[in-house]
């Protein structure tokens, strides 16, 4: 069957449908590739990563304080320039 003008213009409405659908569609994965679509988090600061996974259970109050000190010991002071 010929699709057209003949069917009535369903054909080409169908077809303008069909291209708008894989336009939007290759612009929706470029866009979702090309960026993280504005969904980037805050860097946290590791303390507090340490005391959610110390609340949740997921360490004891001796690894959670080892913890803590290394890193207020590694943590290097900023200096102005």
């Amino acid at each position: 069957m010929m699709y057209g003008w003949h069917d009535g213009g369903w054909g080409i409405v169908w077809m303008i449908l069909s291209w708008g659908m894989i336009f939007a569609l290759v612009w929706a994965a470029l866009r979702a590739f090309a960026s993280d679509g504005g969904r980037r988090e805050a860097r946290r600061d590791p303390k507090d990563v340490l005391a959610e996974r110390f609340a949740r259970g997921e360490i004891d109050a001796v690894e959670y304080h080892e913890r803590l000190r290394v890193l207020e010991e590694t943590r290097t002071p900023t200096t102005s320039a």
